[in-house]
């Protein structure tokens, strides 16, 4: 466990996953990029693209045109805190986005966006030699993960004594 986040073992081998990657902060997305790279590799995954985007804002749509062509999608960004509005609404906008798009195709989206209020702590996040932690190792585990949890086939229901529950027919 890095950085109090659990350690995921699953084997996504056989899926598609892409990466889509906000361009600011070059060295913080570096080190995201590698970060998210390891996990897929950790899990299995031997089939991954990048795609790239200019910020963290434009991350919704590529996600939501991508969701269709794999099983799982990785958004890596960052936005660090300035002294304007535009951090809560790139923020909020980027967030609310990745959700929608996760819920409404059914795609699982690994949340790698690092919101910060400094440079430091982005630096801290980006799974660089020397940070605390690795969110985008974090995010494709998670991305992976949850589409495997969901390609698994669905459990029989059950009543409340554990038994297999009675089949309703429909007259």
């Amino acid at each position: 466990m890095r950085g109090g986040a659990p350690t995921i073992t699953v084997d996504g081998a056989g899926l598609r996953v892409a990466i889509v990657a906000s361009s600011w902060h070059e060295e913080v997305m570096g080190g995201l990029l590698d970060g998210a790279r390891r996990g897929l590799q950790d899990c299995g995954v031997t089939t991954s693209d990048v795609v790239r985007v200019p910020g963290a804002f434009e991350l919704g749509v590529a996600c939501a045109v991508l969701a269709e062509r794999y099983d799982a999608l990785v958004a890596l960004g960052v936005v660090i805190r300035g002294g304007t509005p535009h951090f809560d609404y790139v923020c909020g906008a980027a967030t609310t986005a990745l959700t929608e798009v996760s819920v409404r195709t059914r795609t699982p989206v690994g949340f790698g966006v690092l919101t910060c209020d400094t440079e430091a702590q982005a630096l801290d996040r980006a799974g660089l030699p020397g940070s605390s932690e690795d969110k985008g190792h974090e995010a494709a585990t998670a991305a992976v993960a949850t589409a495997v949890a969901l390609r698994e086939p669905a459990r029989p229901p059950r009543a409340a004594d554990g038994r297999p529950a009675p089949r309703r027919t429909v007259g």
